[in-house]
């Protein structure tokens, strides 16, 4: 081997034991695959299996058998895996995080108003309390002995009622406000309590998703660049086997839908993203991750979704599989931790995973949860 590359055999395959702790099961994101390809040969031996044993290459290096290779994809998935369930919980926390900032805010300017409003019916009191000094709070009897009119006094009088029953409202108001205040206060306290945690989900979920893509990368840095190309080579045999797989059960046949003016719209603007990076937490207009490409098609399309792939698949209309048509949201894993947008004829555009740019893929490429369509 090469001076100062250690082969995959001794390292990147003993990297995949170290890492296993990082990994949980988890199913494969999407190559770069065409979507409807022919699976190309593997390589046979005289004896017509597959080629298992180490090769060698121009430099004599030993480099690694297709079974080893084949962990290391499978590695690579699970942690890819991760770290794009890590970013949903990054994503969702980001969202509520904003949310709740902005209910906050708008608690305080409650609060800022129900002060102001209090102050002015206090000086209303002070007003009444100060009217009814002036008039000399005498009983109604004296007041009617000394008055050289009978009729101004009742007239008087009714006054006087109308005065105490403004100032009982008036109390009644200041009451309210003062309740409504110390509602308003609970209610920031609770929103900034659920602000703080929402913060620290985030912190969290980002330092995992550091924490696999590192572990992901650095089990990359260890292979050939030989090794690399074989590795890629498998990830769009895999791609290429499913979809087949899934074309090959007749699913194609049965999917006519027409797409809408809003899903042509939201096809579109994904389209026109292709070649752009992955990147986590991402929503453009440079870079994307996967939920943050579909939900800003949509956006473009005139319809508002939720950010997340788990919160699109929760929260939006389910469809048939059969029944899809373009601008339909394909979710992908049990754990709905990955969507791409069906453009028709068995494909999808999508923005795969770190390294990866948004491009075009088989629909079927990866497991399919279901469907769900933004503008039902």
């Amino acid at each position: 081997m090469t001076a100062g590359k250690r082969s995959l055999t001794t390292a990147a395959v003993a990297l995949v034991c170290a890492v296993t702790v990082l990994g949980a099961p988890g199913m494969a994101h999407a190559s770069q695959a065409k979507p409807n390809p022919t699976p190309s040969p593997s390589t046979t031996d005289s004896t017509g299996s597959a080629d298992s044993t180490d090769s060698t290459d121009s430099t004599g290096a030993t480099t690694a058998s297709t079974e080893e290779l084949e962990a290391v994809r499978k590695k690579l998935d699970r942690l890819y895996h991760d770290a794009a369930v890590a970013t949903d919980a990054y994503n969702a926390a980001e969202e509520k995080t904003e949310r709740q900032s902005a209910e906050i805010v708008e608690l305080a300017r409650e609060i800022v108003k129900g002060k102001e409003r209090l102050e002015k019916l206090k000086d209303l009191m002070g007003a009444a309390a100060r009217a009814q000094y002036r008039g000399g709070g005498l009983p109604p009897e004296v007041r009617l002995w000394l008055s050289e009119n009978p009729q101004d006094f009742l007239d008087s009088a009714d006054r006087v009622r109308q005065g105490q029953l403004a100032s009982k409202g008036v109390l009644a108001e200041m009451e309210r406000t003062q309740q409504d205040l110390e509602l308003y206060a609970k209610d920031a306290s609770t929103q900034w309590k659920k602000l703080e945690a929402n913060r620290k989900a985030r912190a969290e979920a980002k330092k995992e998703i550091k924490k696999r893509i590192a572990a992901a990368e650095e089990l990359e840095s260890q292979l050939e660049q030989e090794e690399r190309e074989r590795l890629a080579e498998l990830e769009q045999q895999a791609a290429r086997k499913a979809q087949t797989a899934w074309l090959g059960s007749g699913v194609l046949d049965e999917i006519s839908g027409k797409a809408s003016e809003e899903g042509r719209k939201a096809v579109k603007f994904a389209t026109d993203q292709i070649g752009k990076p992955y990147e986590w937490g991402a929503e453009g207009p440079g870079t994307y991750d996967c939920s943050g490409l579909t939900s800003q098609a949509w956006s473009f399309a005139g319809k508002g979704i939720p950010r997340t792939s788990q919160e699109q698949w929760k929260r939006l209309d389910r469809v048939d599989v059969k029944d899809m048509r373009p601008g339909d949201l394909i979710i992908y894993n049990a754990d709905a931790s990955h969507v791409a947008m069906y453009i028709g004829d068995g494909a999808i555009v999508h923005s795969p995973r770190p390294g990866r740019t948004v491009t075009i893929a088989g629909a079927g490429s990866m497991p399919i949860l279901g469907v769900v369509r933004p503008d039902a």
